[in-house]
């Protein structure tokens, strides 16, 4: 039975790890047998990601008035109160608690009605939650870490998500092949700052940042793994050993995603990051080198305090020359309690106008990289029958015959509204091996 038979919902807004959470909490649901309850896991990485949650509350309550409304997530984790003053909402729950299907529903308290969210920096562990699969997902999210240890001045995270704490290894390898097993071929790691992960448990060595050594131990772990994809990536972390093992796996795929924020280099210090353009710059040549073909995505904030019309031609020009092809693009919108909020302010019109220039440029950046990908063939993770993505993460439109969480090999004919275009699909011999057993 659905949960929209049983008439629950968890709606999730913002990253990859509340996806990732959100399914956690529909088993933690599935478990304690809740129905007619809305859960809405909120982001706060913006002040319009704020607004656009209580909207989404009221919207909600006004098309299911008898569902309980629980609020989790991390704008509930910043300020519970705002929350739990909305005459819609019913319970306030931290994301330390959220996955703890007691505390989320209140089962076995008095009051069921409470809020219930703990100082996230005193939270000194993370648990390796393990889920079979992800709903009407066919690529499936690992969290390997939770939190950040740094202090950007535009972000709000490290009070929403506390300190680093990174899952232990054994568990993420059991998570992976458990995923696997149910039938996933490919898994993107996840975290907020996953580049960060094992510097809490001393897994950095000379071998390699923790983060390498957890890639290693998975494709190492678990060979039928197909498809390793990770999530955005801090410059700064990123080591020899990391290049190696870009060159040395297949399965690994070459489609890196940076946490850039700018391109120029005096809006990089103000917003206190840890890396130069010219860092970023030998990151890019280095995967290339490495695996030619590799594309890569970056988060962007259009319209920083202090930005100049320079400063911004400089970081748009920047993004050109690195043909920076999936770009994440935000105006910057002040967070209360941030130093960047205390900055001289970029008037909002002009961050928007901004921030549309670069997507403008990502786009163009990708439609390049999707024309050199006509005449070739590609390996297609099947996510509907008339749909995939390639490795670097291409949209391919298929047949309508090609069997989805399938990896297929088709042959590209062209282009067309920003998807590749094939004729005809050919099973990939990964997938006739396994017919065969």
């Amino acid at each position: 039975m659905s949960s929209r038979e049983r008439k629950t919902d968890i709606i999730t807004l913002g990253c990859r790890l509340n996806t990732l959470e959100s399914e956690v909490m529909r088993d933690e649901m599935d478990k304690a047998g809740i129905e007619d309850a809305i859960i809405i896991n909120t982001c706060a990485v913006t002040s319009e990601a704020e607004r656009q949650a209580r909207q989404t509350i009221r919207r909600l309550k006004r098309e299911r008035p008898n569902a309980r409304i629980i609020v989790t997530g991390c704008a509930a984790q910043l300020d519970p109160a705002k929350f739990a003053n909305m005459d819609e909402v019913e319970r306030v729950v931290g994301n330390a608690e959220k996955l703890d299907g007691d505390k989320l529903f209140g089962i076995g308290q008095n009051d069921p009605s409470s809020i219930v969210v703990s100082d996230i920096n005193e939270v000194k562990e993370t648990a390796g939650h393990l889920v079979s699969g992800l709903e009407g997902r066919t690529r499936a999210f690992v969290m390997v870490q939770q939190g950040c240890d740094n202090a950007c001045t535009f972000c709000i995270i490290p009070a929403a998500r506390g300190p680093n704490r990174s899952v232990p290894l054994d568990q993420i390898v059991t998570q992976v092949r458990k995923l696997v097993a149910g039938g996933h071929l490919e898994v993107v790691l996840t975290g907020v700052d996953i580049a960060a992960y094992g510097s809490d448990i001393g897994l950095c060595s000379d071998t390699g940042t923790g983060l390498t050594q957890v890639i290693r131990a998975i494709l190492d772990g678990v060979p039928d793994l197909a498809r390793l994809r990770l999530s955005s990536l801090d410059p700064a972390r990123l080591d020899d050993a990391f290049f190696q093992l870009l060159a040395a796996e297949p399965r690994l795929m070459p489609h890196l995603h940076l946490s850039l924020q700018a391109a120029d280099d005096i809006v990089l210090k103000r917003m206190k990051r840890r890396h130069t353009v010219a860092d970023v710059r030998a990151i890019v040549w280095r995967a290339r080198q490495a695996r030619p073909g590799t594309v890569f995505g970056a988060d962007l904030i259009a319209g920083f305090p202090t930005e100049t019309d320079e400063m911004f031609e400089t970081t748009l020009d920047n993004i050109a020359a690195l043909g920076l092809q999936y770009l994440h693009v935000f105006p910057y919108s002040p967070r209360p309690g941030t130093p960047a909020e205390r900055m001289p302010q970029v008037p909002g019109d002009i961050a928007k106008a901004r921030a549309k220039r670069l997507r403008t440029l990502g786009l163009t950046n990708l439609l390049t990289h999707l024309t050199e990908l006509s005449g070739t063939n590609q390996a297609v993770l099947v996510e509907k029958p008339d749909f995939g993505r390639t490795e670097t993460f291409a949209p391919v439109r298929l047949d309508g015959t090609a069997e989805p969480g399938c990896i297929v090999t088709v042959p590209v004919k062209g282009l067309r509204d920003g998807e590749l275009l094939t004729s005809h699909t050919q099973i990939h011999p990964l997938h006739d091996e396994q017919a065969a057993e």
